[in-house]
């Protein structure tokens, strides 16, 4: 079966996520607000925030009903995410968000904060700690493991990616440096910049990400294409509402996102990790109507992504029947990734 439908290259709407990185205090979560407020197109209401910072979030509860050109009543949506901070329950903190409607016939949130998705990976029961409470062998040969670890993590990663609203995840950074000895005293010194405390590759996953310097006025870019770089990639300057607004602009000029196709396409996408015969069990509970909005080629594309997984899974099954030193090879494999 072709795995691909060819057509004509055209700009069309997307969905973003853009990642804000820094030290505590550098101004990722006010620039995640605000950038948030004019994506949402200055409606509070379509804002929604996860927060995994003990209710941190909540300081910030005032600063749209202030904001300097487009003061409002009413406030963004919050949810406080409690945990352990497991890549499962971390996914599910978003579908419950891609899922919300204050009211029938509300449209729900456009787009959603993530402050701080660092607890996915270094927080109580996630990524790192599930690797370590996880150990393959016993005593000399105890090793973390790494492969249900980042199997999981991947798993949180399509759920992100693939979000129904634009997503906007926070990430903590770790400075970088040695002790060292002057004159008889030891001293930290710094050793290159930041680093974002999350899986290495997660910062080249997002559509765009920045390094927060100077409580948000200069950025440090990491990864931005060139059409939002006018808004994204100056580089100094506070990252405002109105760089949101721009790039609202700039998406639907491409054409406005039919909801509830995507919607549908998001929905089916996050299944075919369950492989070819539960992902037809979910195509076939569609109606008429909602699976020729998905589209024909593109529902071939995702029974050609299912089968792959099956494909995937009976390898890991034969992997994990060859005992330990299979497993060595694997996990050595993922962690050199």
């Amino acid at each position: 079966m072709q795995i691909l439908n060819i057509v004509p290259a055209e700009r069309d709407a997307a969905r973003l996520v853009i990642g804000l990185s820094g030290l505590s205090g550098e101004g990722k979560t006010y620039s995640a607000i605000m950038l948030a407020y004019g994506l949402a197109g200055y409606d509070a209401k379509k804002v929604g925030f996860i927060d995994t910072e003990n209710k941190r979030g909540r300081l910030y509860a005032n600063i749209l009903r202030n904001h300097p050109t487009h003061p409002t009543q009413d406030k963004f949506w919050i949810a406080d995410l409690e945990p352990p901070f497991t890549p499962a329950r971390c996914a599910q903190a978003i579908k419950d968000f891609n899922d919300f409607r204050a009211s029938k016939g509300d449209p729900g949130i456009e787009v959603l904060v993530f402050d701080s998705v660092t607890h996915e990976y270094e927080g109580t029961g996630g990524v790192m700690e599930i690797a370590e409470l996880q150990a393959l062998g016993n005593g000399p040969k105890k090793r973390p493991n790494w492969a249900l670890a980042k199997k999981l993590h991947k798993e949180f990663m399509n759920v992100l990616l693939q979000s129904n609203a634009h997503v906007i995840p926070c990430i903590r950074a770790r400075e970088k440096g040695r002790e060292k000895m002057v004159e008889g005293k030891k001293v930290f010194e710094m050793d290159g910049v930041p680093s974002p405390i999350q899986e290495r590759n997660f910062m080249f996953e997002m559509t765009a990400s920045l390094m927060m310097w100077n409580e948000g006025k200069t950025q440090s870019v990491l990864k931005c294409p060139e059409e939002l770089r006018p808004f994204l990639g100056r580089e100094e300057g506070y990252i405002t509402s109105a760089d949101g607004f721009a790039i609202r602009e700039w998406l639907q000029s491409g054409g406005e996102i039919d909801q509830k196709r995507e919607k549908l396409r998001n929905a089916l996408r996050n299944e075919t990790s369950q492989g070819e015969a539960h992902y037809l069990e979910c195509w076939d509970k569609l109606k008429p109507a909602q699976q020729k909005a998905v589209g024909k080629d593109f529902h071939e594309t995702l029974i050609a992504a299912a089968r792959e997984y099956d494909q995937v899974a009976e390898h890991q099954r034969q992997t994990d029947d060859g005992g330990d030193d299979a497993a060595d090879a694997v996990n050595n494999l993922i962690t050199e990734d």
